[in-house]
């Protein structure tokens, strides 16, 4: 049987925008099907920047979702759970205190008030249990205005300039300030980048493979990508991630 010939001992553990989905889109049933495919020769795993109910409904279920994955990591990996079962969970809150949130969501509002973009519409500032997400468009925005501000955002480095204006004002809150997805920047505290769910992985996994399209430094894969306890592959759309995995997997 396959399930007899699985390696548990390797790991292939994916971003989740722009690797197995378009940005904020569905996962198309080619990928979710190669997945299962993939499932049955080796251990699988999603670790993305948004919450678990976002990743959720990109993967096209809850619990059911969850199932399809021996690990799961949302919100950079700081929400955690091996299979169904939740083993990790940070407070950003916590770590940081009110006061200083605080000031990070004030300068952000403020700094946004003076952008001018081709729209801007609503959530501008998400907050979630391990994370900051500031958006400069508005995470309501629709796909036709999404598109519209990762093409102004290219020409006019708005995000790049944002977060060098967040370091400069936020020099010692320990904060690190990524590129998240497409239009936003995630803020969360130095150390809680994606790489931190190689804590909660199994010892007997011996060979980790990441891929994700944000690999460059200052993308919020970098970390993860560039980290020596795995091989990182980056890829560029959710077809490029298949191609990459079956020439790995399944040579001709």
């Amino acid at each position: 049987m396959a399930c007899s010939r699985r390696d548990t001992s390797t790991l292939c553990l994916f971003d989740v925008d722009g690797t197995l989905t378009p940005a904020r889109r569905c996962i198309e049933q080619d990928v979710s099907d190669f997945l299962s495919k993939l499932k049955e020769k080796v251990l699988i795993g999603l670790v993305g920047g948004s919450d678990f109910i976002k990743i959720a409904e990109q993967l096209r279920g809850g619990n059911e979702m969850i199932a399809k994955f021996d690990y799961v990591f949302a919100e950079n990996g700081l929400v955690a759970y091996k299979g169904t079962e939740q083993i990790g969970q940070q407070d950003i809150k916590k770590h940081i205190g009110d006061e200083t949130l605080q000031k990070l969501i004030n300068f952000a509002l403020g700094y946004m008030s003076k952008l001018t973009l081709p729209c801007k519409r609503g959530t501008f500032i998400e907050f979630r249990s391990s994370m900051v997400n500031i958006c400069p468009v508005g995470r309501s925005c629709n796909q036709q205005e999404r598109e519209e501000f990762v093409k102004f955002d290219k020409e006019h480095n708005i995000r790049e300039t944002f977060i060098a204006a967040l370091r400069q004002e936020f020099p010692d809150a320990g904060l690190t300030f990524a590129n998240g997805g497409q239009i936003s920047i995630d803020v969360f505290p130095t150390g809680w980048d994606k790489s931190f769910c190689l804590q909660f992985l199994d010892d007997d996994i011996k060979t980790i493979h990441f891929f994700g399209d944000k690999t460059d430094k200052g993308g919020n894969d970098h970390e993860i990508y560039a980290h020596p306890r795995t091989i990182g592959h980056k890829v560029v759309s959710p077809e490029d991630t298949l191609k990459q995995l079956s020439e790995l997997f399944f040579p001709s």
